[in-house]
């Protein structure tokens, strides 16, 4: 069964996730509990595209999160909810004056709906168990909100939260390759709420087009194994009347590895790294995960 495990959420910024498995169907009634940690260091805020140059940060990230299958109009449909909480140092120039600012706090919280719309109807354990077997195409679609209730000092740039209402709709798909291989793609658009309280300004923000693709293996054991890549690009800032010359277009790499202790537990490790970056997002980031699942 802890094949089953999909990927909840990484607390970094929201376009440069990895998430693999994310749409992966499990039977219905299933529910997931991960406790995680994530470290990030290099040039990593909150906001990439903030007004901040030479930035060196450390993070750390605590988060908890719970997901549950649910029946959906005959469809295998998920339910997410994600707490994270902040703690690092972010040290650079904020229009050319050296500047550091210290969180210790909760970051936004994090609310996803997913529906699989072809090949994974609701499904009980005998049918999850046939997929297994024999996995066929699976196409999903998700809507992910995070509504601005982490710690925000309107005197401060950097900040655990946003101060804003981010929405992101997403396509997703899974591809049975040979026996043990899939392969997942998924692309969406994020959107983003106005900041009016940013340093006395109203910030804005469009678009960010993000995508993702997987290459995964697994086993019978349940352990698998997942090369990740994500591509982003868009989300230039207008702050006040100023319009910023802050479009990202970034591409980072990385690896999942989720190993299941007995039937109900496992751990998931992943680490990312960027490849190429426009603006904000050169990092390295490790997470650590334990995952609970029962029905």
């Amino acid at each position: 069964m802890v094949l089953a495990v999909s990927g909840l959420w990484s607390a970094s910024s929201a376009a440069q996730e990895l998430v693999p498995r994310a749409y992966w169907p499990v039977p219905v009634g299933t529910n997931l509990l991960v406790v995680g940690y994530q470290h990030l260091s290099g040039d990593v805020v909150t906001d990439a595209t903030l007004p901040l140059e030479g930035v060196e940060s450390t993070f750390e990230y605590f988060q908890v999160s719970y997901q549950r299958t649910l029946n959906v109009l005959g469809r295998t449909s998920n339910l997410q909810f994600n707490l994270p909480y902040a703690r690092g140092t972010a040290k650079g120039l904020v229009e050319g004056e050296f500047r550091r600012r210290d969180i210790s706090s909760f970051a936004d919280a994090r609310f996803q709906f997913s529906i699989n719309l072809r090949g994974a109807p609701s499904m009980d354990n005998a049918a999850f168990r046939e997929l297994v077997a024999k996995p066929r195409p699976i196409i999903a679609a998700g809507i992910l909100v995070q509504p601005p209730t982490g710690s925000y000092d309107v005197d401060r740039a950097i900040n655990a939260g946003s101060n804003r209402w981010s929405t992101k709709l997403a396509l997703g798909g899974i591809w049975p390759l040979v026996p043990g291989w899939l392969f997942e793609a998924s692309a969406g658009v994020w959107y983003f709420g106005d900041n009016d309280e940013f340093l006395g300004m109203t910030r804005q923000q469009d678009p960010i087009f993000a995508s993702e693709v997987h290459l995964v293996r697994t086993n019978r054991s349940g352990l698998w194994i997942a090369l990740d890549g994500t591509y982003y690009a868009g989300g230039k800032t207008t702050v006040g009347d100023v319009q910023r010359d802050d479009r990202q277009q970034n591409t980072r790499i990385g690896f999942t590895l989720l190993y299941p202790i007995k039937r109900r537990y496992a751990i998931r490790l992943a680490y990312s790294t960027a490849v190429r970056t426009e603006i904000g997002g050169d990092y390295d980031s490790i997470s650590l995960n334990f995952v609970n699942l029962w029905q």
